[in-house]
């Protein structure tokens, strides 16, 4: 399943409420907070979208158009949110919970007892993206977890460099893509971080890396539940 969510994303003014509908913001004196922008999540996947007779990338590329129409001056991130196919729930539900919508992880915190991360395995939690080695949390940065969470999605296929980079950077018009090879140093952290279970993510000589999965390792997508073996 696929599923977009659009930070900040515009909507053709016909479905929106008329502004002065929406609730004003509470401004007490000598607050800290201001609103920056606006996150809408959007639920939908492939196959309802090209039953609409658009795509996901149709509708990415029409809203932005509508939010420069409508303010210029406004700054746009799109992501496409994953989870695996059959996983079930509401779109926007999945959309929001991948994305760590405050809300909806607060829910997810409320619903569900904290996993327990008994020593002796790792787990790689995606809802909460967060990583526990022999009980202890790993302290991966964003971009290490991204590589990680990468390839287990894709468990058992070898991913080619140009393909991580591509992925994982192409759309950060901030941060300069690394080369090919400098993907290796960001494997080599990653890792360094994992310890003794290091070779769950394996080379590909002249190829690229491949996340492979043992006995001891653990997948979460969410709700606590271990993942399927495949998907």
């Amino acid at each position: 399943m696929s599923n977009i969510a659009l930070a900040p994303r515009p909507v053709a003014p016909r479905h929106l409420h008329a502004v002065e509908d929406l609730p004003a913001p509470i401004a007490p004196a000598g607050r800290t907070t201001a609103p920056r922008g606006f996150a809408l999540y959007v639920g939908l996947d492939e196959a309802k979208a090209a039953a609409d007779g658009v795509s996901l990338a149709t509708l990415v590329e029409a809203l932005r158009r509508t939010l420069a129409e409508l303010a210029p001056h406004a700054e746009t991130h799109a992501t496409v949110a994953l989870a695996p196919v059959g996983a079930g729930g509401r779109d926007v539900d999945v959309v929001r919970l991948a994305l760590h919508e405050p809300s909806a992880v607060a829910r997810t915190k409320q619903a569900e007892p904290e996993a327990d991360e008994a020593p002796g395995h790792v787990t790689i939690d995606i809802s909460r993206r967060r990583v526990h080695i022999d009980g202890q949390v790993a302290t991966l940065t964003f971009k290490e977890f991204e590589l990680l969470q990468y390839l287990v999605l894709r468990e058992g296929r070898t991913i080619e460099r140009a393909e991580l980079v591509s992925s994982l950077w192409s759309h950060q018009s901030d941060e300069e893509a690394p080369g090919e090879r400098t993907i290796d140093v960001h494997v080599r952290r990653l890792r360094s971080k994992l310890g003794r279970y290091e070779d769950i993510v394996r080379t590909v000589r002249g190829i690229g890396y491949r996340f492979d999965r043992h006995a001891d390792v653990v997948i979460r997508y969410g709700h606590g539940t271990p993942s399927p073996d495949r998907f």
